[in-house]
């Protein structure tokens, strides 16, 4: 029987928490237990046991007088099952389960005690233990079934020494039991699915696609055409898809997902609200935010049905819909639902939790646009501490807040530590990242950004075309990622006085924009300025004053009048007003 597949709940945060039911401890009812199940039985979209996320991630027996699930391991065990569980009879039994009471599940199998190492173990955190936690007693809740406070095992220390010798324990594993196992066996499916995860975990995608393809070749021939598992399998595709910058491919997976789910569960169901959500991210990534905030929106109407109203998915639905209208140059807005995510999340998770990284990362981002560059350094900085405390030394979310801190101080105009942040970025992304990753072409284009501040402008210019060569393979040809390449390789051009070359990136950036964004974002205004920067030094005035206007009144409807490029605008005005 397959343990769980959690479905992605949240951007970019998913930290094994599937394994983190080792630190679980819940009683039940035989009577509570019974109804759960009737319902379940009497639905008849969930026509197969298994399929219920609450009855495979709790794995109960029936006909038990009393029920105390535990997922501790006990000290150097010789066998280990597939259950992962091990059920006392005695409810008096508090600590720990002997050998002499195990109630053998169906499809019982024996492994040895490397399995536990593989299924159980590698996540010891804490904190996504007791997050984990919740997410099952929100759905025990549902079904008015009480978990008791979930209890941390500190005596089981096993963990793998890498991923890598999770992996190849796990292939050995697979290898000694293909016998008793037929080939297309839904426990294989399972386990290539498993192993999928792992390799995505790693950053090595494409190991991490052949795996999770695998696994779906199995399911469908060993399931019907419309179980939850295959829905399962296409998001993780997706998943891997959008994490290699494939955002059509990820966009088709993450949308099969929601078919079959539509089919499998019911209309209000959280793993629709997880769909919808995907989906907004993919939209989001392709620069189509109109369809992703409208995902982002259904995504967060199911939750309010679905879940307790301070569930930590609320958090991330409000983090996502001010991504967008961040990314739409709405930035009241956008502040307005962050800062709505963060209050959840104070009230629902640790304090260092890495989604607090995550809610402070992007108020910062918001103020830096608002050029409210004090607070927005703060908020980068809070969201930095958080990251070290609760990520490996070079995940991307590290590289994301070095990277933003670079892009602070780069607007501050202090521009040695700006590099230095820059450079941290890039060399942690080249560890953790495949080679033409989207993020890498951000890495470039602010490198270049200092450079063209320093006057070094062929470095500049060097590194803001490898940006846009990386964007070019990575991105739909109107996305607003290359808009700003040609935007900044036209600024390059500009500083080294070839007018003609500047102008003429100017223009298809501007193209772009016009296609990819509202008719009044800020960085069309940005563009309009830089029109008349150039036309002004070329001696075209009037066509000089007209691009300053155009910009002008742009910004006047989107951003403060205190912002630094509206004054900037305001300036370039009065200085050719005053040379006539």
């Amino acid at each position: 029987m397959e343990f769980i597949d959690i479905q992605p709940i949240k951007v970019a945060r998913i930290i094994d928490e599937q394994r983190a039911l080792l630190c679980l401890k819940s009683t039940i009812t035989p009577s509570e237990y019974c109804q759960s199940i009737k319902e379940i039985r009497q639905n008849a979209k969930q026509q197969y046991f298994e399929q219920d996320p609450f009855v495979a991630a709790w794995n109960l027996n029936v006909d038990v007088n009393m029920l105390t699930i535990s997922a501790r391991i006990l000290p150097s065990p010789e066998i280990i099952y597939t259950n992962e569980f091990h059920v006392n009879l005695d409810q008096n039994q508090s600590q720990g389960v002997s050998t002499n009471t195990k109630i053998p599940f169906y499809n019982l199998t024996k492994f040895p005690s490397t399995w536990a190492l593989i299924n159980l173990s590698s996540s010891l955190n804490e904190e996504l233990c007791r997050r984990f936690y919740n997410e099952l007693s929100f759905v025990a809740s549902e079904r008015s079934i009480k978990c008791s406070p979930p209890v941390i095992y500190e005596e089981y220390k096993v963990q793998p020494n890498s991923m890598s010798q999770m992996i190849a324990t796990r292939k050995e594993v697979m290898k000694h039991n293909t016998d008793s196992i037929p080939p297309n066996h839904p426990d294989l499916a399972t386990s290539y699915n498993n192993i999928g995860g792992v390799y995505n975990n790693m950053g090595e995608y494409s190991k991490a696609l052949s795996s999770y393809e695998r696994s779906l070749e199995i399911r469908k021939i060993a399931l019907p055409p419309n179980h939850p598992s295959l829905a399962t399998s296409y998001n993780n595709i997706g998943g891997v898809y959008n994490n290699m910058g494939e955002y059509s491919k990820a966009l088709s997976s993450y949308e099969r997902s929601l078919e079959i789910f539509k089919i499998a569960i019911p209309p209000n169901h959280p793993s629709l609200a997880t769909s919808y959500n995907n989906i907004a991210m993919v939209y989001d990534n392709m620069g189509e935010y109109s369809r992703a905030l409208s995902s982002y929106e259904r995504s967060l109407e199911i939750r309010k049905i679905a879940l307790p109203p301070n569930h930590p998915d609320f958090a991330q639905s409000y983090n996502n819909i001010a991504m967008v209208y961040d990314n739409m140059g709405e930035y009241s807005k956008a502040l307005s639902s962050y800062e709505r995510s963060l209050e959840i999340r104070k009230i629902a998770l640790p304090p260092n939790h890495p989604d607090f990284a995550q809610s402070y990362n992007n108020i910062g981002g918001v103020y830096d646009n608002m050029g409210e560059y004090s607070k927005s350094l703060s908020s980068y900085e809070r969201s930095l501490e958080i990251d070290k405390i609760a990520l490996p030394p070079n995940h991307p979310d590290l590289a994301t807040s070095y990277n933003n801190i670079g892009m602070v101080y780069s607007h501050m105009s202090e521009y040695s530590k700006a590099l230095s942040s820059y450079e941290r970025s890039l060399a942690i992304r080249k560890i953790a990242l495949p080679p033409n990753h989207p993020d890498f072409a951000q890495s470039y284009n602010n490198i270049a950004m200092v450079y063209d501040n320093m006057g070094e402008y062929s470095k500049s210019l060097s590194s803001y075309e490898r940006s846009l060569e990386i964007l070019k393979i990575a991105l739909p040809p109107n996305h607003p990622d290359l808009a700003t390449s040609y935007n900044n390789i036209g600024g390059v051009y500009d500083n080294m006085g070839e007018y003609s070359k500047a102008l003429s990136s100017y223009e298809r950036s501007l193209e772009i924009f016009k296609i990819a964004l509202p008719p009044n974002h800020p960085f069309l205004a940005t563009s309009y300025n830089n029109f008349g920067m150039v036309y002004d030094k070329m001696g075209e005035y009037s066509k000089a004053l007209l691009s300053y206007e155009r910009s002008l009144e742009i910004m006047r409807k989107s951003v403060p009048s205190t912002h630094p490029q509206l004054l900037l605008v305001k300036r370039n005005i009065e200085n050719l007003e005053n040379r006539f």
